[in-house]
């Protein structure tokens, strides 16, 4: 494990994740397939869902919850909702407080002594999410931005969430290797913020814009604020061969951070092709990727609480949640 986690642990980990908010969001009834907005829409429309997903994440065993703002951006809510700007920062950053009222709730009615405080991670998607054309699968995007226009754009949804008191910033499902420096420069600007740095890629080598995952490693090495970098919304198989392929290359300070989707395949018009087959979140690769170096494992997109449960009581060998340390 990094050095740099172990202010945020209790025990010698894994920290569970929690899965995928939007999947079990849409199990819960909720029609957010092709919003532009995701599932942040709610919460202008209908926030005590988004307590309740949370909540179910924390009552499964998760460690960290994930804010409901990947594909949230004060531009996006100024077109898309029609709000001010200074409303759209509000939305922006009830996400945080949101997951800690679940925290304080769970907390509450699970230990009432207080020995427990889970962890909320701001979600920040890549800059494609809110293209809202596919890109953010590529990367493509990038190529015709510069770092200082990709740190223009997400500059003010990391002020947000730092001033809302998220414990940690989740850069998450970053296609390209520019845009990870452009957020490794831009989180210099937030001294007192941590944060991972987590990519999406396509195959067992190489991130979404064909880059190797091996010079993303690199970029992410040249932060001190950095906790964690690693993988999400990937097929499992795919993580192994990943971490293997940088497992020299990572900051003896840093841990690999690991949360994949189903495995299942994702068409961007038709959505997730649903399959037969289980979550690939299988023990014997959750074990490899402790042993690898992963300390923050979890899943992503067609993961809900009922994976979280069996995940944790495959690396924890318990239901019940270990406490992490109050920050």
């Amino acid at each position: 494990m990094g050095s740099r986690l172990r202010p945020y642990m209790s025990d010698n980990g894994p920290l569970i994740l929690d899965g995928g908010l939007a999947t079990e969001l849409e199990a819960q009834g909720r029609n957010l397939q092709g919003d532009p907005l995701w599932s942040a829409r709610l919460l202008c429309t209908n926030p005590q869902a988004i307590r309740d997903v949370h909540y179910r994440f924390l009552l499964s065993g998760a460690d960290v919850i994930t804010t409901a703002t990947y594909q949230a951006s004060i531009t996006g809510f100024i077109t898309h909702l029609d709000v001010s700007s200074e409303s759209a920062r509000e939305l922006l950053m009830s996400g945080v407080h949101l997951a800690k009222e679940s925290v304080q709730r769970f907390v509450s009615e699970s230990y009432p002594t207080g020995q427990r405080h889970s962890l909320v991670a701001g979600s920040v998607g890549p800059y494609g999410a809110f293209l809202h054309n596919g890109s953010e699968y590529t990367g493509a995007y990038a190529e015709e931005m510069s770092i200082e226009e990709l740190k223009v754009w997400h500059r003010p949804q990391v002020d947000c969430l730092a001033a809302a008191g998220a414990d940690l910033i989740a850069f998450e499902t970053i296609p390209s290797l520019k845009e990870a420096k452009a957020l490794v420069e831009l989180l210099r600007e937030f001294p007192n913020s941590k944060a991972w740095l987590s990519f999406s890629c396509k195959d067992g080598r190489c991130i979404s814009d064909g880059s190797l995952f091996t010079d993303a490693v690199q970029i992410a090495n040249r932060s001190t604020q950095l906790v964690a970098v690693g993988v999400n919304c990937c097929s499992p198989a795919l993580v192994e061969p990943l971490l293997d392929s940088a497992g020299t290359l990572r900051s003896p300070d840093m841990s690999w951070v690991v949360y994949p989707n189903s495995g299942e395949e994702w068409d961007t018009e038709r959505g997730w092709l649903t399959s037969e087959k289980t979550s690939a979140l299988k023990p014997e690769l959750c074990c490899t990727w402790m042993k690898q170096g992963a300390a923050l494992i979890g899943g992503c997109c067609r993961i809900g609480p009922t994976h979280i449960r069996e995940l944790r009581q495959q690396l924890k060998g318990c239901t019940s949640p270990a406490p992490a340390v109050k920050i």
